[in-house]
């Protein structure tokens, strides 16, 4: 088997647009927290540390099937996970440790297993159906693909959408795990839905529209940036003629 070796290879780290509600607070916040870890903890830590929030908050709702109560949990979890997953990168910056590559790589990876832990908590919790939960991991995975290739061929990682972006996200979340204590179900047009669900098929209708419009717009650009050369043909053309 060959082995894959990355120091030889080219990366263009693409431009970050994040302008969401919370952005500039967040950075500053990041920015004041960074310089203050201490010096045995790295990027790595807080992107473990990520992960293992997100895990909890999964494993919460799970909980919450047979016990309410493990829904408190959940915005605990969230909080952990803003905090490794948001904060891993700013410290990299600020002590000159960047790692375009790896970290773009691990990053997103963990973002996959962590979207995966925290909907599958919530497909076993009984205040999701299997099927919406599905439904929603689905559709972020095809989001998440869209990203990353644009990041790649565009140079863009556009991660904010209607000014919302994963802070407002997990802020949602959490308000909606605490209002699940008090009103798991909805009622529409005179029937009964569990709440989450509705949020999650409006995540899905949302996820997907993005999706399609994002998708047409990238190979539109792209279209135009790299158009069909007919200089070949023409000059096939001409010697044919002779």
């Amino acid at each position: 088997m060959a082995t894959v070796t990355a120091e030889s290879k080219p990366f263009r780290s693409a431009t970050r647009v994040l302008s969401s509600v919370l952005s500039p607070l967040e950075k500053r916040t990041l920015l004041f927290l960074a310089p203050r870890l201490p010096a045995w903890v790295n990027s790595d830590h807080l992107t473990g540390l990520g992960l293992a929030a997100m895990l909890g908050a999964g494993l919460s709702f799970w909980i919450a099937r047979a016990w309410a109560g493990g829904l408190l949990f959940v915005p605990i979890c969230l909080a952990v996970n803003w905090f490794g997953d948001s904060l891993d990168g700013t410290l990299a910056r600020v002590r000159g440790h960047e790692r375009p590559r790896y970290g773009f790589y691990v990053d997103h990876m963990v973002d996959a297993f962590g979207a995966l832990f925290l909907l599958g908590g919530l497909a076993c919790s009984g205040y999701m159906s299997p099927a919406v939960a599905g439904g929603v991991l689905i559709a972020y995975l095809l989001m998440s693909s869209e990203v990353y290739l644009a990041a790649h061929t565009l140079g863009q990682f556009k991660i904010t959408y209607a000014n919302l972006g994963p802070t407002e996200l997990r802020i949602l979340l959490a308000i909606g795990a605490l209002w699940l204590l008090i009103r798991p179900q909805v009622t529409i047009l005179g029937r009964t839905y569990l709440l989450f669900d509705v949020g999650g098929a409006v995540a899905i209708a949302a996820l997907l529209t993005i999706l399609i419009v994002t998708t047409i717009r990238h190979t539109h650009a792209l279209y135009l940036a790299e158009p069909i050369r007919e200089a070949r043909a023409s000059h096939g053309n001409s010697r044919d003629a002779a």
